[in-house]
């Protein structure tokens, strides 16, 4: 039995919904691995250093969640780490078509990688990391939507125009 899920991401920035997977997911797995990808073709808000310790900073009451970075192929992560799958929320249909893909090439690329979807929770399924970045650079409010330090973070970023 894979005792643990990698859960992979920007994380750019870390929502509710992200969160509230990954307590979900807690409850299947003895432990849970962010690996945050370092080499997305996306530009990004926060840099690498900056969303590790946002995801420290939210996580660090929970002793089954370990942070990480990875750079390169997942399944290249995953194969070094043991007794492991992928984990990938599911929102909408084309989240789905989308997620079967990587899974379909991650599976052709290593045989023994696997990936678990789990759907996400009605109440989280709209959010998106790249629509909460557009409601925060026009100005409106996505209380409820990622933690109250992180929208602050996100809401000085964009107010100055920078990127990393």
């Amino acid at each position: 039995m894979k005792q643990n899920a990698i859960y992979p991401g920007s994380f750019d920035p870390l929502t509710n919904g992200h969160i509230h997977l990954v307590s979900r997911a807690l409850e299947i797995f003895e432990s849970l691995t962010l690996a945050v990808a370092q080499n997305s073709g996306k530009a990004k808000v926060f840099s690498l250093p900056e969303r590790l310790a946002m995801l420290e900073r939210v996580f660090q009451k929970e002793s089954r969640v370990f942070i990480e970075s990875f750079d390169g192929l997942l399944v290249d992560f995953v194969r070094k780490k043991r007794d492991s799958v992928v984990l990938r929320g599911i929102r909408t249909n084309l989240d789905f078509e989308y997620e079967l893909a990587l899974a379909q090439a991650n599976r052709h690329l290593s045989r023994d990688v696997e990936t678990v979807f789990m759907l996400t929770d009605p109440e989280f399924s709209f959010l998106s990391s790249s629509m909460i970045r557009e409601i925060v650079s026009l100005g409106g409010s996505t209380q409820g939507m990622l933690p109250d330090f992180i929208e602050e973070a996100l809401r000085e970023r964009l107010k100055k125009g920078e990127s990393s």
